[in-house]
């Protein structure tokens, strides 16, 4: 029996767990609610309280990867804390921590690590993406992701595969509530770029399946159409007050192809209907 091990069993991980669970494989799944402890062990996932810190760990990070093949990362950079101004980034730095987790990464039974990215890592601009388009981030959580995306595919001790998700969407995420009753939307033109939480994992169940690694993925349903006609026709749907956009200034938003992921794993989007 093959084990995982995924760092941030959250809104993503813990569904991912579940489904890795019924494949057969054994996981070990951390968290840093202590309240979530009963939720994974009753689901029959391994659960160790890991945080990761920007200076030492006091985590039981050696045992939780001990005996696993494969790492999944996660987590969300949570760089903002209580500042909006990011004021708090170099205390709480993700590239920080990420770096204190290498070497138990390097020393352990791991050989594969997956790194939940984002799409963040490009930046905004009028332009159709894929990989090949080099990163342009303009947020501190996109520089960070960007940062360490460099620093796991660079590292010799193990292969890695970066997947850069678009905006999450799945049953507790419903993007109808996005952006209802909100006036003075930008962006009116520009095209959307989601995907489902189960094509989330679907994806990532066919990149260990396949053993997909050292390679970087772009993970974004291929519908894109306006944000405006999206979010609008969602409202209506739901029942909600349909969003008020801004269509006096000029839209800026890139369309993010997934052509790359679906080739390499061939892969079917199971959720196109968002």
């Amino acid at each position: 029996m093959t084990q995982i091990s995924i760092l941030g069993c959250g809104w993503l991980g813990f569904p991912l767990a579940k489904a890795l669970l019924k494949e057969g494989f054994s996981i070990k799944g951390s968290t840093t609610t202590a309240g979530k402890k009963e939720m994974l062990e009753n689901a029959g996932i391994n659960h160790f309280p890991i945080a990761l810190e920007v200076e030492n760990f006091t985590s039981p990070v050696t045992p939780f990867l001990d005996g696993s093949e494969t790492l999944i990362i996660a987590i969300p950079p949570k760089l903002r804390g209580k500042n909006k101004d990011y004021s708090d980034a170099a205390n709480n730095s993700f590239v920080k921590k990420i770096e204190n987790l290498l070497p138990y990464i390097q020393q352990s039974t791991v050989e594969n690590v997956l790194f939940i990215s984002s799409t963040a890592v490009y930046g905004e601009a009028n332009e159709v993406v894929d990989e090949n388009t080099a990163p342009s981030p303009v947020t501190e959580s996109g520089k960070q992701l960007l940062e360490i995306e460099q620093l796991l595919l660079a590292n010799p001790h193990f292969k890695t595969t970066i997947l850069r998700f678009g905006g999450l969407i799945g049953e507790d995420r419903n993007p109808a509530r996005f952006l209802a009753g909100k006036e003075n939307v930008p962006n009116p033109d520009a095209p959307i770029n989601l995907i489902h939480l189960e094509d989330c994992i679907g994806i990532i169940q066919k990149i260990i399946a396949t053993q997909t690694w050292d390679t970087t993925l772009n993970a974004v349903a291929p519908f894109h159409p306006s944000r405006k006609k999206y979010y609008t026709q969602k409202a209506i749907v739901e029942n909600l007050v349909p969003p008020q956009f801004n269509d006096e200034i000029p839209s800026v938003g890139k369309t993010i192809l997934s052509d790359k992921l679906i080739r390499l794993l061939d892969y079917h989007f199971t959720q196109l209907d968002l």
